[in-house]
């Protein structure tokens, strides 16, 4: 049985929105509902697999956080996209580990790159990035080391440095 955005957003709660765009319903949560709507999109809407969650930085809109849900079934897969948004001053949602087992690696790389905290995360710790890594590169404002201007350490050319290596070759024109 097939629901308008507005019957799905009612199933998730009062406090939700839903828009249809690219065949992709998608519902925005406030983000102190987090965890009730993924419960209510397992429960009550049968979107038992959790596919993914990331973010998105929107800059002065703080970050909308996005988990892709879907419901498997014979022949056709439901999908559904919950978002919410956070300041990016408090970058904090609960983890959603309880709701879906499968969050808890999404989450870690959602740290890792954006800096969100997921308060109660059963082990939050670095899963991509080197130890010692600082900063959060997927974040807009984090600057991306190739665009550091930096002066080239060697010489321009070879024979240009002060030692006496080889200079080099001259190209003559063919012909």
């Amino acid at each position: 049985m097939s629901r308008t955005p507005e019957e799905t957003a009612a199933e998730i709660g009062e406090w939700a929105t839903a828009a249809e765009a690219y065949q992709l319903l998608t519902v925005d949560v406030p983000a102190e509902h987090w965890i009730e709507a993924l419960t209510a999109a397992r429960d009550r809407l049968g979107l038992s697999y959790f596919d993914w969650l990331s973010a998105v930085d929107e800059l002065a809109d703080g970050y909308a956080v996005c988990a892709h849900l879907a419901a498997p079934g014979a022949g056709t897969v439901r999908h559904l996209l919950l978002r919410t948004r956070i300041p990016r001053d408090k970058a904090v949602l609960p983890t959603a580990v309880e709701v879906y087992a499968g969050a808890g690696w999404h989450e870690r790389e959602t740290n890792e790159m954006f800096g969100i905290d997921f308060a109660g995360h059963p082990h939050l710790v670095t899963l991509l990035l080197p130890d010692g890594f600082e900063g959060h590169p997927l974040r807009k404002d984090f600057v991306l080391a190739a665009r550091v201007a930096k002066a080239w350490p060697g010489a321009k050319e070879p024979g240009e440095s002060e030692g006496d290596g080889p200079a080099r070759r001259k190209m003559q024109p063919p012909g």
